[in-house]
């Protein structure tokens, strides 16, 4: 299993993938939050926080906002926490009309800026990781997904996808820096 991660849901998801490949340059980039909607006149967006620890957010000096493809970087002016949302200020949106135009968009930061763990590892730690079983390559993590009872990982082979479970008992070691896990796949997984 994993401990201390970047997790969370979109409320809009059940399922989300918590990490996923999109393309180059994301990978320098770690997903924090979701904007969901602008938040009164002055340019605030409301974001829904896809971190375990959303004060995070009031520490942060920029961010990144994305669409698609498209990156926008923003110095960030104000971050306050309010219930389960981050209400964040930028500079270049100070209107709900120039905030409207980022609903929907992903807030990310540089990778740098991620707060290293005391134990375990994050989930964009997995992405692109190679799988074996016994020396043999299963193929590569594409997604981490949360399902409520533990975590599955997407693993994407040349012939086939796999939906391996986060178990002690089918994960042997995971190597972060080696870019390796060892599983042992349980019965009837691959039938």
């Amino acid at each position: 299993m994993i401990n201390n991660v970047e997790k969370g849901f979109c409320p809009s998801q059940r399922f989300k993938p918590i990490y996923n490949l999109k393309g180059a340059g994301i990978m320098d980039e770690v997903l924090i939050g979701e904007v969901l909607r602008p938040h009164g006149i002055s340019g605030e967006l409301r974001v829904y926080p896809l971190t375990n620890n959303a004060k995070r957010f009031l520490k942060l000096q920029e961010v990144i906002l994305r669409s698609g493809t498209t990156n926008q970087r923003f110095k960030v002016i104000e971050a306050r926490l309010q219930m389960e949302f981050v209400l964040l200020a930028v500079e270049g949106i100070a209107t709900a009309d120039q905030a409207e135009k980022y609903r929907g968009c992903e807030v990310r930061i540089d990778r740098s800026e991620v707060l290293p763990l005391k134990e375990g590892w994050y989930y964009f730690e997995l992405e692109g990781m190679q799988v074996y079983e016994e020396d043999v390559l299963l193929g590569t993590i594409s997604q981490v997904l949360e399902t409520g009872a533990n975590d599955v990982y997407i693993v994407k082979g040349v012939k086939e996808e796999l939906c391996i479970p986060a178990l002690k008992s089918v994960v042997k070691n995971v190597d972060v820096s080696g870019r390796r896990m060892d599983v042992i796949l349980p019965p009837g997984l691959r039938d």
